[in-house]
């Protein structure tokens, strides 16, 4: 059978040679995968500026939903999600601002989680007689930032992965 490329932009697997991986990089449905897949890593300034250029997508409008998804060339923002990009974006300019004027770190770091848990963890063994076990330890809300991942890096099921009854031991 050979060896087999799998593309995790387009999560399909084909022959491996030279001529089928050339078309298939310069294939449409690979190119729009792999933008869709960069896009999720833009800056909202980007987003924004490129979002207000567009057209209102009229069929996404009304019935909420576009046959051509995110390959539309027109917007399926609403006015109060370019708000919020908007927030955002001008959130970001400011937080910017002021690391560039040497402002101390902004609450919400890492550094005040740590402190307000220190705080947290000294206060509540100084109230018990008995030494408790340390909290695990466990991130601050919104970190990691949660990214969909490939398909090919994605972890396995719960059970691992169902075995096609062809290769089952029989």
């Amino acid at each position: 059978m050979g060896k087999r490329y799998f593309c995790d932009y387009c999560d399909r697997s084909f022959q491996d040679n030279l001529h089928n991986r050339k078309k298939h990089l310069n294939g449409v449905q690979h190119l729009r995968a792999k933008r869709v897949w960069y896009d999720l890593f833009r800056d909202a300034a980007a987003i924004l500026q490129e979002e207000q250029t567009k057209k209102p997508c009229r069929k996404f409008l009304q019935t909420g939903q576009c046959d051509f998804g995110s390959n539309c060339r027109f917007s399926h923002m609403t006015e109060q999600d370019l708000e919020k990009l908007s927030a955002q974006v001008q959130g970001e300019k400011r937080l910017k601002e002021l690391q560039q004027e040497g402002a101390d770190i902004p609450p919400g770091t890492i550094e005040d989680w740590l402190e307000k848990r220190a705080q947290r963890l000294s206060a509540s063994q100084s109230n018990s007689a008995l030494p408790e076990k340390p909290a695990p330890f466990q991130y601050p809300l919104g970190w990691p930032p949660v990214q969909e991942l490939p398909p090919s890096l994605q972890a396995p099921p719960p059970g691992g992965w169902p075995v096609p009854p062809t290769l089952q031991w029989g």
